[in-house]
């Protein structure tokens, strides 16, 4: 029977999204949560957070009861009571896992008496937040006061519970050093969406990203790249470090540091040249490439090495996860190094890529007297046999997770082709400098990946998102020029991360059998005004193309609407570019051939869209 009644709702233009377990027609305000929850019921009515409003909570929730305060703070102006026990009225907050069963799941009702978020834990309630400001006004985001707004909360009851336990995002901070703030602003973004680790990718090459006390040259000179006065380059001292990590904590998000070997490791040879099996001094690179050096294999100094530097990783990191890196290793130095052959005769290993399984091993000992598990690039699980179990974040193929599983290990789903954010959406003309070496990954192939389940018996942990930075040093289009205070490179990675990371969060939380890109369109066309109103750069998305007619004599009558709530279209029928003064879309446009025309979404006069092209469709 509410099947019948849901089906018929469908059809009806003023039902928001397609939510599963709604019961009521939805009359005013949208409930367009990404990613999308497990079951909504929508009631007719509104609570309405006013300044006597009370925030109560229970249990260990005294930092996520301030974190709400403070962000309702900023956009309403009302400083809220918060009370330690839980009220009868106002927004309550209680861990309960008796009422939530699942790790993270979260009850939300919204009724006569306020807002009431139950969660199985901490991470649970503090998605129920989450849920709570998305079903508010979009400007709840801003930093600044919004007089004349009424903060009004559909009546509604939500049940909801992650997918995947890992749901991640890798940064790449090496290639490219972003300021703390920008880390911030981006574990703010993930939580936004419930995502829950965030790998940051802290050495390569071209960077050494995090202060090692014990080695102060991997900062002092590892850190920095060119020559006065165009030297790039920064790193996170331990403290600004601690700093992010119980900042990301509040957040539910676990920080993952990767410190990469045996390639990739460029800037720490620099720095001390003994650590490769040549003892070369090199320079951190202002180019890319994939230097060949590798950590030598053969010398108890540079296994020493690791030692130190991941101990005092992993006494700074409280993450269970410690990630290791490993892939893109070429062998050419360990084939030629007397002191590398030495240890594969020693441990009767018949090709020199297998030192890499004996190194993994090394580390995942040292690791595991601390409790911590090695998370690494598909390769390690590829490079000999290892002693422990380990997590394999597979990035060419999804099926590869059988490489790691079959042999006991764990996964992680973020092959290139979908969730590698440094390639463009499209092959559109004008569509800015990013990576080439696969296709474009549009939003809806991101969005479409094929993966399973989880389930308490499933060695797949989850899927990752990775933003590489590998453009800011190919050529010189993306460098900054410090003496303006600009932050064209932060706006430029959110251009390229948003809206496909609200693509990977609702891969990773929810079930595969409720997952529609059709839906997903509709409900994140109200999230862009949200990334407005938090100062989050995004690529526009074109129009969506309704329909195109043809006519008969090569005509057609085109249909498009817009994929951001709120914008306009702006069209041409000459084949040409539109731009924020082109004619405005009301109506059908008939055209005497499809590539004749083309429109672009108008958020800002200067921030539109790429044209659509309904000949590529």
């Amino acid at each position: 029977m509410v099947n019948s009644i849901l089906c018929k709702f469908f059809r009806k233009a003023w039902l928001v999204g397609m939510l599963i377990g709604m019961t009521t027609p939805v009359l005013a305000q949208d409930v367009s949560v990404v990613p999308r929850p497990l079951k909504v019921e929508q009631r007719a009515g509104y609570y309405v957070i006013t300044p006597k409003t009370i925030i109560s909570f229970n249990g260990l929730l005294v930092e996520q009861a301030a974190y709400l305060s403070d962000v309702l703070a900023r956009s309403t102006g009302y400083q809220l009571a918060v009370e330690s026990y839980v009220q009868k009225r106002g927004i309550r907050l209680i861990v309960d896992e008796r009422r939530v069963a699942q790790d993270e799941g979260y009850q939300l009702t919204v009724d006569n008496s306020g807002v009431e978020i139950v969660g199985h834990d901490v991470g649970g309630v503090f998605y129920g937040i989450q849920t709570l400001l998305q079903l508010l006004p979009a400007a709840v985001y801003t930093h600044e006061v919004q007089f004349g707004m009424s903060w009004k909360v559909p009546f509604v009851s939500i049940s909801d519970a992650p997918n995947h336990p890992w749901r991640g995002m890798m940064l790449d901070v090496a290639r490219y050093y972003y300021p703390v703030a920008f880390v911030k602003k981006f574990i703010d973004m993930m939580a936004v969406y419930k995502m829950n680790m965030l790998q940051l990718h802290l050495v390569d090459d071209s960077g050494w990203r995090l202060e090692i006390k014990k080695y102060p040259r991997l900062t002092e000179v590892g850190a920095w790249a060119g020559k006065e006065p165009h030297r790039l380059g920064g790193y996170y001292t331990q403290d600004e470090m601690r700093e992010l990590i119980s900042y990301a904590a509040v957040r539910n998000v676990q920080i993952v540091p990767e410190i990469e070997f045996p390639a990739h490791l460029l800037s720490a040879i620099v720095a001390y040249p003994w650590l490769s099996c040549t003892g070369e001094q090199h320079e951190v690179q202002t180019q890319h490439f994939i230097s060949q050096d590798l950590l030598c294999v053969g010398k108890e100094t540079s296994i020493q090495f690791l030692n130190d530097v991941l101990d005092e990783t992993a006494g700074l990191f409280p993450s269970l996860y410690i990630n290791i890196g490993g892939d893109e290793a070429v062998y050419k130095r360990w084939e030629e190094c007397p002191r590398c052959q030495e240890v594969m005769r020693r441990e009767h290993l018949s090709k020199a890529s297998e030192l890499q399984g004996y190194l993994t091993n090394v580390v995942s000992d040292m690791m595991k007297d601390q409790g911590r598990t090695i998370v690494g690039w598909e390769e390690i699980v590829d490079r000999g046999q290892l002693n422990n179990p380990v997590v394999a974040v597979m990035w060419h193929h999804v099926e590869d997770t059988l490489k790691a599983t079959s042999k006991g290990h764990q996964a992680i789903v973020a092959p290139a082709s979908h969730f590698y954010l440094d390639f463009p959406e499209s092959s559109t003309p004008g569509e800015i400098k990013a990576a080439t070496w696969m296709p474009p990954i549009s939003l809806e192939k991101c969005y479409s990946i094929s993966v399973n389940d989880h389930s308490p018996s499933s060695r797949v942990l989850g899927v990752q998102g990775c933003l590489w930075s590998d453009q800011f040093i190919v050529g010189t289009l993306l460098q900054e020029l410090p003496q303006l205070n600009e932050n064209r490179s932060e706006q430029y990675v959110e251009y390229l991360t948003f809206p496909r990371m609200m693509a990977v969060a609702e891969v990773g939380w929810t079930k595969s059998a409720l997952r529609n890109y059709t839906d997903f369109s509709r409900r994140s066309a109200s999230h862009y005004a949200r990334l407005d109103a938090m100062g989050c750069n995004y690529r526009v998305p074109e129009p969506r193309l309704v329909n195109a007619t043809e006519l008969g004599n090569g005509r057609y009558s085109i249909s498009v609407t817009p994929s951001v709530d709120g914008a306009e279209v702006r069209y041409t029928t000459d084949g040409t570019y539109p731009n924020a003064h082109s004619p405005l879309y009301t109506e059908p446009v008939v055209v005497d051939s499809l590539s004749a025309f083309r429109a672009i979404t108008v958020v800002e006069p200067t921030h539109f869209s790429l044209p659509l092209c309904p000949e590529r469709q």
